[in-house]
């Protein structure tokens, strides 16, 4: 990295990344609220694609469709909770972050 500049956006998407990982530990050990809450912190696309999936994972499709809206997600053609998390984490490994 050649700048101060670019060192501190490394770091910002590092601790979004952060975030998202533990949501998806809360997630995993059933704690909804907690990864809730926590997804908020965070105004990713990415962040917004999780905090759809813990509709879905809620059973509440109309917040679940207006989030991957806000993540410029197909709600229509996703597929199960299962294949949708994979996919995230996928994305999430690849480092398809915030910027």
């Amino acid at each position: 990295m050649n700048t101060a500049l670019e060192r501190v956006e490394h770091e910002q998407k590092e601790l979004a990344m952060s975030i998202l990982r533990q949501v998806l530990v809360h997630q995993r050990a059933g704690r909804w609220t907690e990864a809730h809450n926590l997804v908020q912190s965070d105004n990713s696309e990415l962040a917004a694609w999780l905090h759809g999936i813990l509709h879905i994972q809620e059973g509440d499709l109309e917040d679940a469709e207006y989030w991957y809206g806000k993540a410029d997600r197909h709600f229509r053609s996703r597929g199960s909770l299962d294949e949708e998390l994979q996919r995230f984490e996928a994305a999430l490994l690849l480092g398809e972050g915030p910027a």
